[in-house]
């Protein structure tokens, strides 16, 4: 699949899967509940949608493989049945992803950067499927932050190379909020043009995240307005797609900053 870059920048929607994501019941009504979020979603302004089966937020409980792709698959199977949108499986198991693709998503997006579940490098290779690599570590013990933050993610292009994976269909994410402090996270936010500057596509993920509540000092339903700042600021510096929650609320940011900074042109509705 290869997805356009060139013209405006992208909005992922987030739709997690997870029991606690919607909770009024049975099986047919959690299914008809993604989907709905999902055409939401889609009528917003989406260009992809982002489906996840487990809780990635740092201390989150891993499920096994089996439940996450009880959760992920008939929701993807479902959601390809009524809409036509791109999308993502959110995922660092390798076999999770193999049993998605089956299923009808589009791209992976690995926490983990291929360093977890190497395999899922060779998942992406097999279907010619984007990769997604998220920079990623157990500690926030850097002594020279930009040139470990390098290092870090070339191991796991190294890896998505290795297996097999085109450089066109590597992704990469900086991972705000995973593997890093505030300070981290704000300093990453500053070296965006850098990550960029590697030569990939750039996923940004800030929706919502610590990283705003902290500096806002908000609780997370009060994130919205430093969510659309972040994901204006990625825009800004060369992010290609941006992740989020609020998706109507961030394509209209977007779509103003885009042609505030000159990616997209202006037109006059007829």
């Amino acid at each position: 699949m290869n997805i356009d870059f060139t013209g405006k920048t992208l909005v992922m929607g987030i739709l997690n899967v997870t029991p606690d994501s919607f909770s009024d019941g049975g099986k047919y009504s959690f299914l008809e509940n993604a989907v709905a979020h999902a055409q939401k979603m889609v009528e917003e302004g989406a260009d992809i949608i982002d489906v996840g089966g487990e809780s990635t937020r740092p201390g989150h409980q891993q499920i096994s493989i089996e439940e996450e792709i009880a959760r992920v698959v008939p929701a993807i199977k479902a959601i390809k049945e009524e809409l036509d949108i791109v999308l993502s499986i959110d995922t660092y198991k390798s076999q999770v992803a193999e049993a998605a693709i089956a299923a009808g998503a589009d791209i992976i997006n690995d926490i983990w950067g291929a360093k977890y579940d190497p395999a899922i490098a060779a998942v992406a290779a097999k279907h010619q499927v984007p990769l997604i690599l998220m920079h990623n570590r157990n500690d926030t013990l850097y002594t020279d932050f930009w040139d470990e933050v390098k290092s870090d993610i070339d191991k796991s292009i190294r890896t998505a190379i290795q297996a097999g994976v085109k450089k066109e269909q590597i992704w990469l994410d900086p991972g705000i909020g995973f593997g890093k402090d505030t300070h981290q996270n704000i300093k990453m936010m500053q070296l965006l043009g850098e990550f960029v500057g590697l030569g990939y596509p750039v996923l940004l993920g800030t929706s919502r995240k610590s990283l705003i509540g902290k500096v806002l000092d908000v609780p997370v339903d009060e994130r919205l307005e430093g969510s659309l700042a972040t994901a204006c600021y990625g825009a800004g510096k060369g992010c290609s797609v941006v992740r989020v929650h609020d998706v109507l609320e961030t394509v209209r940011a977007l779509r103003m900053t885009d042609i505030l900074n000159g990616k997209v042109k202006y037109q006059e509705a007829e």
